[in-house]
């Protein structure tokens, strides 16, 4: 009979449970950094699930139409009703959240470096962001958080992780999404979502990596 060495078991284990403990550590960084800004690790949790769940709700902002297609299949001798929506959305979870977190952080900081910052976030989102057919606007996942922490830093270097924060959110929500509601409308002029789709993993990366900064600095 065959028997692994101590060693190498608590190994394996150590190698299996490594993934665990290092979401864990990255969870506790950032209810740290989220309680330096005031909020507590109990709604630092709620506020992520919150962000998660909510990416599935998009709040309607204009009149809602729907539009019914058909597609054929099995050589036409079956036709499927597809039903879809036509208007502005706003995401829960990537637009309503983030801005409200936003407005509660503007008054932690000073404003002036943080609106300039706000600014240039808005000018590298529309920069970079893109309309996606189909799909509605997409920007590089790691441009949002990589500029926001680079201006904060220069621009704000006492109030780092806050400024990330609201730069970064009013950048992707006004820069990538806002700007280009004429140019989705023209290119797709179907279903568009403010903080949903290709850009809600920009906005919750910033609040992640803004969290962390706040633990770390």
């Amino acid at each position: 009979m065959f028997f692994l060495p101590a060693g190498c078991l608590i190994l394996a284990l150590f190698i299996l449970f490594l993934p665990i403990f290092f979401v864990l550590a990255i969870l506790q960084l950032i209810t740290f950094g989220f309680e330096t800004l005031g909020i507590s690790p109990e709604i630092t949790i709620l506020i992520l699930f919150l962000m998660l769940v909510g990416s599935l709700v998009n709040i309607p902002l204009t009149k809602r139409r729907l539009v019914y297609s058909e597609k054929s299949n099995f050589f036409g001798f079956f036709k499927e009703t597809k039903i879809s929506g036509e208007g502005i959305f706003i995401n829960l979870g990537g637009g309503v959240i983030p801005f409200l977190l936003s407005i509660y952080f503007l008054s932690k900081v000073p404003l002036e470096p943080v609106l300039i910052a706000a600014i240039l976030m808005i000018v590298v989102c529309n920069f970079y962001s893109r309309v996606v057919p189909g799909r509605g606007i997409s920007i590089p996942l790691l441009i949002p958080p990589v500029f926001s922490v680079f201006f904060a830093l220069i621009l704000s270097p006492q109030f780092v992780a806050p400024t990330a924060f609201i730069s970064g959110v009013f950048g992707i929500l006004i820069g990538a999404d806002i700007l280009n509601l004429r140019k989705v409308q023209r290119l797709s002029p179907s279903f568009l979502s403010i903080g949903g789709a290709g850009v809600f993993d920009g906005i919750f990366l910033v609040g992640i990596v803004s969290a962390i900064l706040a633990g770390i600095l």
